[in-house]
């Protein structure tokens, strides 16, 4: 047998055998930042059986031995906020990672208001000429990015139907410039909030996708914890099998979809435009599609906490339940992750004009059920329904929003001097003759009547308060009057109206000109006391 001849057959013989190079999580890889001072979960695939052996430049040292499977799975300490370190792995082969830095992990999650990179923002100008200036600051900021230390990776967009994917491609990277066009805006402006306060590195994992709903980022096991949601499930499953028996990908025909949009146009389009689903192993909106295929490529890497930032797609799609979903979601993430009850935040959706009242009132519903599941332990919202844009549902001013969050987690997390994490938030009412008297906590030293404009400061305003409404038993709801009666109550009533029993607060999903703040210049959080 020659030299070449041999060489091929030890090749073969090997893969024969199974020989394997060690490999982490793509997670662990050059430029990545590991949360600081804690016991992080390190873990990747070889060879079954085979002895690894893993060591950082702070000094820290595991080993594991590969299951049977090939997988293994230690943990490593991390030291304090610093860096640049190295951290080496070794088997059959030897893997460094370089430019690693310890510091402040969040995830990232939801779908286009948190997807929406500095390019996808800055693409064209602002629908309405006053969000211009937004536009402006926004690509100002790609040009001048210069922090090293914010550091971000995002995981493709990839559904899976049935197979919990492990892994992704993806590389970490700097949010400087020209990469920080490819970051996520909220992410971006969140890390730099912390990092103008903890001075230490901040590591963002994207992991979003523009147009879903929540339903598809709950995982199968979280279904199966709950009747009603297991229900949901089973019927979906049952329609994309029967889907696939009948079809394949590429002669397949959404033939819902095709009567929706005839009778769409036939409306002259005054309603949403519907859209075809997609096959059911590429439909990012089946359940748990997108938990499958993105979720739990990141699970269990140490994070920090949680942004979520969605909604808008519930609107219209089971608006009524989704304190339900998203709370059972909250909570399932965390046993996932096994980190207990990490910190997780999100944002009330912005304010935008929709078409039709279903619409309209759905976006209020989605997020008086996203306040109401702040009963969770470790949670916080940030309201942004005076920072939207009417015409665009892909509002510019992500600044405040990023702000807004990073109250909480500064306050929260960080035990960071802040006056008040959030705007007003209703706390109860009581009925006083024709009049309801709503309490409101996060009041800070005050209510007052307050506008704000672009990325100015709220100010104090004269005039009176707005987007009041009340109802008696009928539960026909009433454009009300209001007035501020003390540091954390407002007085709300109709003249026609002699015993009102329900109020309602920005019930629109454009409440332009609400107008109810804390004297700290957050914006009371939309509410019902109906449900």
């Amino acid at each position: 047998m020659n030299k070449k001849n041999t060489f091929i057959f030890l090749l073969f013989l090997m893969f024969q055998l199974g020989y394997a190079d060690i490999r982490p999580h793509n997670l662990f890889s050059d430029h990545m930042v590991v949360q600081r001072e804690s016991e992080i979960p390190v873990w990747g695939w070889g060879d079954p059986g085979e002895k690894v052996s893993i060591k950082a430049s702070w000094g820290a040292k595991a080993k594991v031995k590969a299951n049977a499977d090939g997988t293994w799975k230690t943990t490593l300490k991390t030291p304090e906020a610093g860096g640049p370190f190295t951290i080496t792995f070794s088997g059959k082969n030897s893997i460094t990672i370089s430019d690693v830095l310890s510091g402040e992990v969040w995830l990232c999650s939801g779908q286009s208001n948190m997807d929406f990179t500095f390019h996808k923002l800055t693409r064209r100008n602002s629908i309405e000429p006053q969000y211009q200036p937004l536009v402006e600051y926004l690509k100002n900021e790609i040009a001048t990015a210069d922090d090293e230390l914010i550091r971000h990776i995002a995981v493709p967009e990839e559904p899976s139907l049935f197979e919990k994917k492990k892994n992704f491609e993806g590389n970490w990277t700097s949010a400087v410039a020209p990469d920080i066009k490819d970051v996520t805006a909220v992410g971006y402006f969140f890390a730099k909030e912390l990092r103008s306060s903890l001075n230490v590195p901040i590591g963002i994992i994207n992991c979003d996708w523009g147009g879903t709903r929540i339903q598809t980022w709950l995982s199968e096991e979280a279904y199966h914890s709950d009747e009603e949601l297991k229900t949901y499930f089973d019927k979906e499953r049952r329609r994309a099998k029967d889907i696939m028996a009948k079809y394949n990908k590429d002669n397949y025909v959404d033939s819902i979809y095709v009567k929706k949009f005839a009778e769409w146009k036939a409306n002259g389009g005054t309603t949403p435009r519907p859209y075809p689903r997609e096959f059911p192993t590429l439909d990012k909106q089946i359940p748990s599609a997108l938990h499958n295929g993105m979720i739990s490529t990141v699970v269990p890497f140490k994070i920090k906490g949680a942004l979520w930032f969605q909604g808008e797609s519930n609107t219209r799609y089971m608006d009524d339940q989704h304190e339900k979903y998203f709370t059972k979601m909250i909570e399932s993430w965390r046993s996932e992750w096994g980190q207990g009850d990490f910190p997780f935040y999100w944002v009330q959706l912005a304010g935008y004009e929709r078409k039709d009242d279903r619409s309209n009132y759905g976006a209020a519903l989605v997020n008086d059920q996203m306040r109401r599941t702040m009963k969770l332990p470790n949670t916080g919202m940030a309201v942004s329904h005076d920072i939207g844009e009417a015409k665009d549902v892909h509002a510019h001013n992500k600044m405040d929003v990023a702000k807004r969050l990073s109250l909480w987690a500064l306050s929260r997390d960080y035990d960071k001097d802040i006056p008040v994490v959030s705007g007003p938030l209703y706390k109860s009412h009581t009925v006083e003759g024709n009049k309801l008297v709503v309490q409101f906590n996060h009041t800070g030293t005050g209510l007052m009547i307050g506008a704000k404009v672009l990325l100015n400061e709220t100010i104090e305003v004269g005039g009176a308060l707005s987007w009041f409404e009340i109802a008696g038993d009928n539960g026909k709801w009433k454009l009300a009057k209001a007035k501020i009666v003390s540091s954390d109550k407002v007085e709300v009533w109709h003249d026609e109206l002699e015993r009102p029993v329900m109020v309602r607060y920005a019930w629109s999903s454009n409440p332009d000109g609400a107008n109810l703040y804390n004297k700290e210049g957050l914006p009371a959080a939309v509410f019902s006391s109906k449900y």
